[in-house]
């Protein structure tokens, strides 16, 4: 077995990529495993890179996590970037655990920006950064922070992320172009 990121992990033996199918049962078996009753998953995205997966809690709708999914492996981890650094519930730098390192304040978690600022702001960072580009008509709104799916000519092309209260945007540049999604829209 190999050794990824600390972990051993079955390898693929046929060197094919899994498919979402694969990907949505790897999310499954790794939100089961942290112990939380309440957390299911919302949508699993492919891209060229990784899948991508949003997981909810079930009984308030808030996005708990943003997950990565090795699309060989299937190797299941946190997905860097705002999932990390602003989840005030989830991450890395939840209130408590290591308030000196949250970018933006991620800490505590207070949502000034409305879902409504979100796109508004979102947009106005891809009129400038990629021009084109349009945000989708909603925003999943996580402890701390929103993610925005990216259109191009109608169609999803990316995502970015927007701070519940300083409005800092982050482009989630590591996913590669966009294959197909199950889940909340597809």
């Amino acid at each position: 077995m190999p050794c990824i990121g600390g972990f051993l992990t079955p390898a693929n033996p046929n060197g094919q990529p899994i498919t979402i199918a694969q990907a949505q049962e790897a999310v499954e078996k790794y939100i089961a495993g942290l112990g939380y009753s309440n957390l299911e998953v919302d949508e699993v995205m492919e891209f060229t890179q990784n899948f991508y997966a949003i997981v909810k809690e079930s009984d308030t709708g808030i996005g708990a996590m943003e997950l990565l999914v090795d699309k060989y492996s299937g190797v299941v981890g946190p997905e860097y970037g705002p999932n990390m650094m602003w989840n005030a519930k989830y991450g890395m730098h939840r209130a408590g655990v290591a308030p000196c390192c949250s970018w933006g304040s991620a800490a505590s978690g207070t949502m000034t920006v409305t879902p409504d600022e979100a796109l508004a702001i979102a947009q106005r960072w891809l009129d400038t950064y990629r021009p084109g580009t349009s945000v989708e008509s909603h925003a999943d709104a996580f402890y701390g922070y929103y993610t925005v799916h990216t259109m191009k000519d109608g169609k999803v092309n990316g995502m970015l992320s927007v701070h519940g209260a300083t409005g800092q945007v982050w482009y989630h540049n590591w996913h590669g172009d966009f294959i197909q999604m199950i889940g909340e829209e597809s």
